[in-house]
């Protein structure tokens, strides 16, 4: 079984995701040791909770050198929500400096007359890059259960792998670069969709890992 080292920054309730993999076959293993997150076949960096926050969490457990060599190695790596948000360069929302790994800037939604901030609830998934493995066997459209008030505006549109709907404001939900995706949506609360995505994650890991050892 592969072993996905699941960040451990005190940003979010791990145990769902966690249930997520272990169904779809991984050994899902909650850390914040580097070694161990060195060791893993992949890793998953979740995250609920302020941009400003997550960043001092992540320096003060020194924990920004092991994601970015995690995602350097290129091993399957997956950003959950503000997983997803704090790979960039900066938010709107706080002051700290993102991750830098992905060039672009978190946003507000901008408020607009019968808009809900945050949008919270279930929404369609529109797939740009419709080829990245978390992808595959999912219908067309796929609902997904969503809970922010920013998102990501990468500055390459390129590394967009699918974008959702909010009032008329259409943004990215998902990047996708090599070995890294993240994505904003809860994968763990989004029923059928968002555990074939889990699946699909853990079977990516155990193809690379069977192509690694030929």
């Amino acid at each position: 079984m592969p072993v996905i080292a699941v960040i451990d920054y005190d940003m979010g309730n791990l145990h769902s995701v966690c249930k997520g993999l272990e169904n779809a076959g991984a050994t899902a293993k909650i850390t914040d040791v580097p070694g161990e997150i060195e060791q893993a076949d992949a890793v998953l960096l979740p995250g609920v909770g302020s941009f400003d926050p997550a960043i001092q969490h992540l320096r003060s457990r020194d924990l920004v050198s092991p994601v970015k060599d995690a995602i350097a190695s290129g091993k399957p790596f997956l950003g959950v929500c503000l997983g997803l948000q704090i790979l960039f360069d900066s938010s709107e929302e706080g002051k700290e400096p993102g991750l830098g790994i992905i060039p672009g800037v978190v946003r507000r939604f901008k408020s607009e007359p019968g808009l809900t901030i945050p949008h919270i609830g279930w929404n369609r998934l529109e797939l740009t890059q419709p080829e990245v493995p978390l992808w595959q066997h999912l219908q067309d459209q796929p609902w997904l259960y969503f809970v922010h008030s920013y998102y990501v505006d990468p500055i390459d549109s390129t590394v967009t792998a699918a974008t959702v709907t909010h009032g008329s404001q259409t943004v990215t939900a998902a990047i996708a670069r090599d070995n890294l995706v993240a994505v904003q949506f809860h994968p763990e609360k989004s029923s059928t969709a968002g555990l074939q995505m889990l699946a699909n994650f853990v079977q990516q890991i155990e193809m690379r890992s069977v192509a690694m050892s030929h």
